[in-house]
Order: structure tokens, then C-alpha cells, then sequence
């Protein structure tokens, strides 16, 4: 006798054809959970009216997802649901899951309060205050890291569950290397164009060789205006983009605020070194492994970087599994109704 599917409800703000690190490990998440037996249906910003992110154009938001994301989950009538983001979708969702006496689950991606202060100005322990309306009402919230499971701690978050993350080491791999025709050392970006990201750090250091930056966003043309000498490559996906990696002799991570940066074990992967701060994210990527370098001083950390092994960059990717990580996340999902 055949016997029915799990049913899960994911929702989130982030979602093709929006390309980062959020939408790469749900995309990876949710294949792994097809092919455990579950099924899932995803409620994401393509399936309401939008509007462009402000100071984000090449992002969508939904504008009044109430009735239709309300009509949709009562239709479907999900087993689980899962809530991914803090924007109107999650927002909807989690006042959905509260008028029914519904249990869900959250994941805590970004750096959302400090997102806020730095764009609005918005006092940190306003944008907290709801962060943690938001996370605490779940059953769980992954996080995935260490170091911020120990901050939300700290801050008053609740039922925090580490969740690790992985890395496709088959598709991202060090033969796909390929000449550059440029200037050794090849110091390499990949992400959002951003004022988060502080890439301006980066861009800003007098370092030999050449500066490749990989990614889009509202900052784009006026840092091609600022900084000339770098290279602004526009987004570059699949192969093309495991290419760069896998030619760059460092890879650079210049953001403080970050709460994972899938991007470093893409470029480990690959068999390039990395250089970033150590604050959370790299410290729990990187830490001490002799596959990269955090320092304060971010040209210290390239320059050190350079001298990594690469041998030793791959095999610390090959430890990080895609599997464990789906395993965790279904393991932590709980039933709509108890």
C-alpha cells in the first residue's frame, strides 16, 4: 500500500530568478528532500504581484501577499511549513501559522538589524526586537553557524539549532581551472554589489595583480566609476563561473556581516585560498584551517592567503556534505499540527 508523501510548505522571499547564496542552498535543500520521498511546494515572490526591492531593483518583494499566500496555503494544506525569510512572504506566513495555532519553522539567513542600521539608520535593537518576534515563535530556527547560534543566544533568540551548510564539490572542482589573461595575482569577488557586502574595502587596497568582481547590484556603476583599475565582470553562472574560481589565486570576502558565505566554500572548493575578516562566517568557514587567512588588516590576509596550499583548500571542501546538511533540515521540520 502505497503511502503519501510528507508535505512541505516552504516559504521565502528569496528565490530565482534572485541569485545568491540564500536561493543556492534552498534550491540544493529542496532537490535533497525530493529525493528522501517528500514533497514540497515552494511559495516564493514569482507568484504574487511585486515590486522592486527598495535600494535592491533586481529584487522583488510581494506587495500584499495576504489573501493570495492565505489562499494558497489553505488549498495546499501542508504537513510542514517552513519559513525561510524575514520579508513579506515570511511575515504573511508567520501570521498565518499564529491565527491557526500552527507550528513552523525558520531559517536565519541575514543579518537583517544590521541590514537595517546601515541603510536606515534603524537603532539595532529595534530591527532584534523583531527578528525576534519573528524566530521565536517557531518550534526551531537553523542558523548556520556556531558563532551565530552563540549571538542570537545572547540576544534572546530561542530553540536556535545549528544547521550546516555544503557545497557541490563535483561542480565545483580545481580542473576547471583555465588561463587568465591577466595580471598575477588574480584576486577574485563573487556576490551581491552592495553596501553590505563592504566591498569597497576590497576595492579600495593597493594590491599588485588584478581585482575580478563577479556579481550585480545598485552599487555596480558607481564603483566601476570609482575604481577603474578592477574589473567589473557582471553575474557569470554555472560553468563559466566555476572557472573564475577555479583560476583566481585568491579569493576575497570582504563583508563583516554575512551569517554564513556559501561563496567561500565554492572557492575552496575549487582549490582557491580565502582572505576575509574574522568575524562570523569566515571564522566558522575558515577558522584555523590552513585554507585561508582572517586578519583585520585585509591585505595581511591576502598576502598571507596567497601562500596556501591549494591541495589543502580542495580537501577541506571534499569534509563538507550537502547531504548532512538536508538531513539536519528535514530532521528539524515539525508537523503543522501536534
Amino acid at each position: 500500500m502505497s503511502t503519501k508523501p510528507k508535505h512541505l510548505a516552504l516559504v521565502t522571499d528569496a528565490w530565482e530568478p534572485q541569485i545568491n547564496g540564500v536561493v543556492r542552498t534552498l534550491k540544493v535543500i529542496v532537490d535533497y528532500l525530493k529525493d528522501m520521498g517528500w514533497q514540497v511546494s515552494i511559495l516564493e515572490p514569482g507568484d504574487f504581484r511585486t515590486m522592486p526591492c527598495p535600494g535592491y531593483p533586481g529584487i522583488p518583494i510581494a506587495i500584499n501577499p495576504w489573501p493570495r499566500l492565505t489562499r494558497k496555503l489553505n488549498k495546499l494544506q501542508p504537513d510542514y511549513i517552513h519559513i525561510v525569510s524575514e520579508g513579506p512572504l515570511g511575515i504573511t506566513a508567520r501570521l498565518w501559522c499564529a491565527k491557526h495555532g500552527y507550528n513552523f519553522t525558520t531559517s536565519f539567513h541575514t543579518r537583517f538589524a544590521e541590514y537595517l542600521q546601515k541603510h536606515l539608520r534603524l537603532p539595532l535593537g529595534i530591527g532584534y526586537s523583531f527578528l525576534r518576534w519573528f524566530h521565536n515563535g517557531a518550534a526551531a530556527t537553523l542558523v548556520p553557524t556556531p558563532s551565530l547560534r552563540r549571538d542570537l543566544i545572547a540576544r534572546g533568540f530561542r530553540k536556535c539549532k545549528q544547521w550546516s551548510h555544503g557545497v557541490d564539490t563535483g561542480f565545483f572542482h580545481p580542473s576547471k581551472k583555465i588561463p587568465l589573461d591577466f595580471p598575477r595575482p588574480i584576486l577574485l569577488y563573487v556576490g551581491r554589489i552592495s553596501v553590505e557586502k563592504n566591498i569597497e574595502a576590497f576595492l579600495s587596497l593597493d594590491t599588485p595583480g588584478t581585482k575580478l568582481i563577479i556579481g550585480e547590484g545598485p552599487l555596480l556603476k558607481s564603483l566601476e566609476v570609482r575604481y577603474p583599475k578592477a574589473l567589473f565582470l557582471g553575474m557569470k553562472e554555472d560553468e563559466e563561473l566555476t572557472r573564475f574560481y577555479a583560476s583566481a589565486d585568491v579569493f576575497v570576502f570582504p563583508s563583516r556581516t554575512d551569517t554564513f558565505g556559501l561563496v567561500m566554500l565554492e572557492a575552496l572548493a575549487s582549490g582557491t585560498p580565502v582572505a576575509a575578516y574574522p568575524v562570523t562566517g569566515p571564522l566558522d568557514v575558515v577558522g584555523d584551517a590552513k585554507v585561508g587567512v582572517l586578519n583585520e588588516d585585509l591585505k595581511v590576509a591576502i598576502d598571507q592567503a596567497l601562500k596556501c596550499s591549494r591541495t589543502e583548500c580542495r580537501s577541506f571542501a571534499e569534509g563538507c556534505s550537502w547531504e548532512a546538511s538536508a538531513r539536519i533540515f528535514a530532521e528539524t521540520l515539525v508537523p503543522l499540527k501536534q
